[in-house]
């Protein structure tokens, strides 16, 4: 039989973690007494630094349940990192995670178990509408979705981090180094059969988002630059449209002086606009080269995504 851990990384989460647990509670319980997963069964809470009440309750919660536990980070290390501490830090054959506003529908834990038990290894979330999310927030998550698979990433369309993964996966995963990770992207890229199984993503009950618009914008920019070299390319291209323009540039120069004598003189504008052109192709080119520069200068230090501070 499957034992199951369900992995919940909590940042500043005080106001919505009381009913989640007793929700993810209700549920290990009637998958345990339908059969359809194991008595060691349970639900790792894994606190990414807050500065609320957060870890208090996890702790209570420990006390008061013996299937709930708790992983403390030393501090905060970011949504994928504490991700990652409960999938490198907890047992069980199948691990799912999900966030702990519970706004991805933890009833498809049932279908996802149901298509690991039929031999699959990763089992994707997928969002089946985004109705509850602002149409700023829906158009902008979908745009980039197309992007990244226009990029050339694998990347399931509308999947976020609700997941399930088997052992197998996870001591895969565990051979990815990397310290600037997206899970969303390096999990395709294991290989394993995989399957999809579809929710609709409900609003908020409690609590503010922790993935603000400038997260949301990190993020993007972390799996752009993290699987794809394509912004380097589009430099080089970049580049060579601009020397065929400024050679073109200069024919012209060389014809206006040699055609049409002393009489044509340049003017402001002809001068400017080029000026300005190529000192902004410049400046953008440096800010992509200096990203893919920063990752290797972060990447060289080899210090630990995470540290685990306690456990209950």
């Amino acid at each position: 039989m499957t034992r199951l851990a369900i992995i919940v990384p909590c940042y500043n989460e005080e106001e919505v973690l009381p009913g989640a647990a007793q929700r993810l509670r209700a549920l290990l319980l009637d998958l345990k007494l339908h059969g359809e997963v194991s008595e060691g069964s349970s639900v790792y809470f894994v606190d990414d630094g807050s500065s609320d009440r957060t870890w208090n309750i996890i702790e209570g919660l420990a006390r008061d349940d013996p299937s709930s536990h708790g992983i403390k980070l030393s501090r905060n290390c970011g949504h994928q990192n504490a991700l990652l501490a409960g999938l490198f830090s907890v047992p069980g054959d199948a691990v799912v995670s999900i966030d702990a506003d519970l706004q991805d529908d933890p009833d498809a834990i049932r279908e996802m178990l149901a298509a690991h038990r039929g031999g699959v290894q990763v089992v994707y979330g997928v969002r089946r509408r985004r109705e509850a999310d602002t149409a700023f927030k829906r158009i902008s998550a979908e745009t980039y979705y197309r992007l990244l698979a226009r990029l050339g990433v694998q990347i399931v369309f509308n999947h976020a981090d609700y997941r399930l993964l088997s052992r197998r996966a996870i001591d895969a995963l565990a051979q990815y180094g990397e310290r600037n990770i997206v899970l969303r992207g390096i999990v395709p890229q294991l290989g394993f059969n995989s399957a999809v199984v579809y929710y609709d993503r409900v609003a908020r009950t409690a609590g503010v988002t922790k993935y603000p618009f400038r997260k949301m914008l990190a993020l993007a920019v972390e799996g752009v630059t993290s699987f794809s070299a394509a912004p380097l390319r589009a430099i080089t291209a970049l580049g060579l449209c601009v020397s065929v323009l400024s050679f073109a540039g200069g024919l012209w120069a060389l014809w206006a002086r040699f055609v049409h004598g002393e009489g044509v003189v340049p003017g402001w504008a002809s001068t400017m606009v080029p000026l300005f052109f190529l000192g902004g192709i410049q400046l953008l080119s440096l800010g992509v080269i200096g990203e893919y520069v920063a990752k290797i200068y972060m990447e060289s230090k080899g210090r630990p995504r995470y540290i685990i501070d306690r456990k209950v």
